[in-house]
């Protein structure tokens, strides 16, 4: 009787890194290295535990109960969060759903690891800064010198566009449309493109900026001081050396973990406080779902009740809740 057999593991994984997610999906060079990442820790963690070799794996060896073991080491040895534990399992998933679709043969197998769920991650509190909060932050970068100059242009970009970090790394001077109505051209997520506003300060802060460094219009807007494209580490440290010092202006701040993306929160709740309507803030921020821009709303709805309470005692409300109040209520919700 013909035995069919699955290919080897090594020639599946090339296909998926470089056939499935390089040429048919398009995933960025940053999905890439985050699954990269994730197997390359997968399959060390599966060799020790089957005693092999990195090389000798098979497919046979990539197992339910393996992939469970390792997202508990992932948690428990390695004291990764929830969101890291998640981020793995996805690469995996990835991989098996690729392979079920490619190889009938290992549809069972595939199937067993593709039900494993996700975690339910606790919802962090989501940060945001008071316009002078910002104002502080801004107001910490030498505009003498280059390396100020730089940072104060990318600061005023992150604000006014909310662009994500690697977003506005990757900005090029052809991107800015500095002609009335001024913009800029983003590329986000999934290779989606979209356009932001600039305010006319901003714009003129651009056009300021690439006049005095005589850039191309395809090279990098911001760079380091060796001429190459400016990190988003490199970026984060000098950010927290800013937000140091503004905390001396605004003590506030030292009580806030503020990151590059702390920007895009706060132009967010800054336009749902203006009264902008959610759909434009999700097309500006470049958002897959409108949820996503409406916790925006939520959080500025939260502050506003918290500032009122704060003003005025009265308007608490010291009465329990009904639903606590009523004994009638009360057993028919025990009734559930």
């Amino acid at each position: 009787m013909l035995k069919l057999t699955s290919p080897p593991l090594a020639v599946l994984l090339h296909r998926f890194f470089l056939e499935w997610l390089g040429e048919q999906r398009s995933a960025s060079p940053k999905t890439v290295y985050a699954y990269r990442d994730a197997w390359r820790l997968f399959l060390r963690f599966t060799a020790m535990r089957r005693s092999k070799q990195v090389a000798k794996l098979q497919l046979e060896d990539l197992t339910e109960d393996g992939v469970l073991t390792f997202l508990q080491h992932i948690e428990r040895d390695r004291h990764a969060s929830v969101t890291t534990r998640n981020c793995r399992l996805a690469a995996l998933r990835s991989f098996f759903s690729f392979v079920a679709e490619h190889e009938p043969t290992a549809a069972q197998q595939c199937h067993e690891i593709l039900r494993i769920p996700f975690k339910r991650a606790a919802r962090r509190s989501m940060v945001y800064l008071e316009e002078a909060e910002v104002v502080a932050i801004i107001a910490q970068t030498d505009r003498s010198t280059l390396e100020g100059q730089r940072d104060h242009l990318l600061l005023s970009l992150l604000y006014n566009t909310g662009a994500r970090i690697q977003e506005a790394l990757n900005l090029r001077p052809e991107d800015f449309h500095l002609a009335s109505p001024t913009h800029v051209r983003l590329l986000g997520k999934g290779r989606k493109e979209r356009i932001a506003p600039l305010w006319p300060e901003t714009a003129h802060l651009v056009a300021a900026f690439v006049k005095r460094q005589s850039y191309g219009s395809d090279e990098h807007l911001f760079r380091n001081r060796y001429g190459a494209g400016l990190t988003a580490s490199g970026f984060r440290f000098r950010l927290r050396n800013y937000v140091k010092a503004a905390a001396a202006k605004q003590p506030s701040l030292s009580r806030k973990k503020v990151t590059p993306h702390t920007f895009r929160h706060t132009i967010a709740v800054h336009l749902v406080a203006a009264g902008v309507d959610v759909t434009i803030i999700r097309s500006w921020l470049g958002h897959a779902h409108l949820d996503t821009t409406n916790l925006y709303a939520e959080a500025n709805i939260e502050t506003q009740r918290k500032a009122l309470e704060k003003a005025d005692p009265r308007l608490r409300n010291s009465k329990r809740p009904r639903w606590k109040r009523d004994a009638d209520l009360l057993a028919w919700l025990d009734s559930l």
